[in-house]
């Protein structure tokens, strides 16, 4: 499949995980008497992937994620010469996905941006007040373990048909967790779109944001790599 179809695939995946799990977040997670809460805002965002995942899995693999990408590329999984076209295809998918959810909820009156929009923070910009150091390990771990999911439930040995659950329910596992340090990334795309709306510190900590999911993802790749050495797993 031609990868202007793939990267369009990305575009829709990453816009949809943006659209529906930071909008459960903006719009619902503290919604007067019915708010779904942490809870319903972790399994927005598994459910997003989980749904993708059998929708575009079959035309890109359904990265939606710049970290997932580099994770899959490092383990010999997906060809770095199209790392940049599936990565900045994310990254737009989440900027636009940003966009509409500013407008919808810009829609009520008394709405501030100040609220923080869902966009990833540490240190006072943390919702349970975590540290720098608390925020960068929590993400370097989340994606390391992220990625393990992915490329333990894709590879041709797994079950057949059952990586989305899998993958989707380990993403919503990772925002149970993290949420309360760093409102969860995991997903530098998913950070940035709601950066580039909020500004200021969002725009300033973002750093973290990329660095620490690409680093996970990496190391992951690698052990997975390594532990596997000489296996043919096939690709995701």
């Amino acid at each position: 499949m031609k990868l202007g179809t793939r990267a369009t695939a990305e575009f829709i995946g990453t816009f949809w995980l943006v659209l529906g799990g930071c909008g459960s977040a903006v719009l619902a997670a503290a919604f007067p008497g019915v708010g779904i809460g942490l809870l319903g805002v972790s399994f927005a965002f598994g459910l997003t992937v989980l749904t993708m995942a059998y929708a575009i899995g079959h035309i890109s693999g359904c990265h939606l994620n710049p970290a997932v990408s580099i994770g899959l590329t490092v383990a010999g999984r997906f060809p770095a010469r199209e790392l940049v076209s599936y990565i900045v295809a994310q990254v737009f998918g989440a900027v636009v996905a940003a966009g509409i959810l500013y407008i919808i909820a810009s829609g009520q009156s008394g709405f501030s941006l100040s609220g923080g929009f869902a966009a990833n923070g540490f240190g006072e910009h943390s919702p349970g007040q975590y540290s720098m150091v608390a925020g960068f390990v929590t993400e370097v771990v989340m994606t390391f373990m992220f990625l393990i999911i992915i490329l333990g439930a894709t590879d041709r040995r797994a079950p057949a048909g059952f990586a989305p659950i899998a993958i989707g329910l380990g993403l919503t596992l990772i925002h149970l967790i993290s949420i309360p340090v760093t409102n969860t990334s995991v997903n530098p795309a998913r950070s940035t779109g709601q950066a580039l709306f909020v500004g200021g510190w969002a725009i300033k900590q973002l750093w973290l944001f990329w660095f620490a999911p690409l680093l996970g993802a990496a190391l992951a790749g690698l052990i997975h790599r390594v532990l596997l050495a000489g296996e043919d797993t096939g690709k995701s």
